[in-house]
């Protein structure tokens, strides 16, 4: 009986992440709120930041109500003055230390190259790219204050690997954060800093959603994904979050990138 409870309880500590602290960036809607309520659910103080200020108090409400351990606070991430700000709100949270990192805020655009302008360009990569990067850089700090425990996970998506016609400069966006991945987790990793990368295929959430202007291009865009997921429907943002959590408890997984699709 003894040894059966030292195995439960071994397996209960093994799936907790009491005692850890979490920054989520975009943490009000789709896969980043999923993110948020789960590593709260699992214990894990967590800290998330979005544009909108509105959306911010409506989860607060959410959250409290729920007794999730979450703060918040507005920060647009592809700013560098909110970053630093942020970062130094998560640094006085937290008392000096972060065990996860979730570089999740992040834009798309659905128009043809030639159609993208410089503008569009740009804001796709301050958002998705440079604020990952930079976020992490300033972060490295608390991350190495874990004790060995720090991890960041950048969320990528499944067009970093298949061509999609019409997100070429989302594309671009979200594939250089799998060198970037590979990059800072060797340069990290005796620093007892872990880096992985999260590559989502069909998931059901706003920002997909946002990309269907119209029924045709639904149809197709819905039939494209379905070609390349073998369970032919389109995942949850709760399922999304599955391959995250592996990688906060496996401390051998460094320098992946995981993705559902094949």
């Amino acid at each position: 009986m003894a040894a059966a409870a030292a195995v439960a309880g071994s397996k209960e500590s093994r799936w907790s992440l009491a005692g850890k602290t979490a920054l989520v960036t975009g943490g009000t809607k789709g896969i980043g709120l999923a993110i948020v309520e789960e590593l709260a659910g699992f214990g894990a103080r967590v800290h998330t930041c979005s544009r909108t200020a509105g959306d911010l108090d409506a989860c607060r409400r959410r959250w409290a109500d729920k007794g999730l351990p979450v703060t918040v606070s507005v920060c647009d991430v592809s700013s560098e003055r909110e970053r630093e700000g942020l970062v130094a709100t998560v640094r006085d949270l937290f008392q000096g230390q972060l065990h996860i990192l979730v570089n999740n805020a992040g834009q798309s655009i659905y128009k043809p190259a030639t159609d993208t302008t410089p503008s569009d360009y740009a804001r796709l990569m301050a958002t998705n790219l440079d604020s990952s990067f930079h976020l992490t850089r300033l972060a490295h700090p608390l991350l190495r204050r874990a004790g060995g425990g720090g991890v960041v996970v950048h969320m990528s998506s499944v067009a970093a690997f298949i061509a999609y016609p019409a997100l070429a400069a989302y594309s671009v966006s979200k594939g250089a954060l799998h060198p970037l991945t590979r990059s800072l987790a060797a340069e990290w990793a005796p620093h007892g800093v872990r880096v992985n990368c999260v590559a989502p295929g069909a998931i059901d959430t706003g920002m997909f959603s946002a990309t269907l202007r119209d029924p045709g291009r639904e149809r197709r865009l819905a039939e494209m994904e379905m070609s390349w997921v073998p369970m032919r429907r389109f995942g949850t943002p709760q399922e999304a979050c599955i391959h995250l959590l592996l990688q906060m408890v496996i401390s051998y997984y460094c320098s992946h990138a995981i993705s559902c699709q094949r």
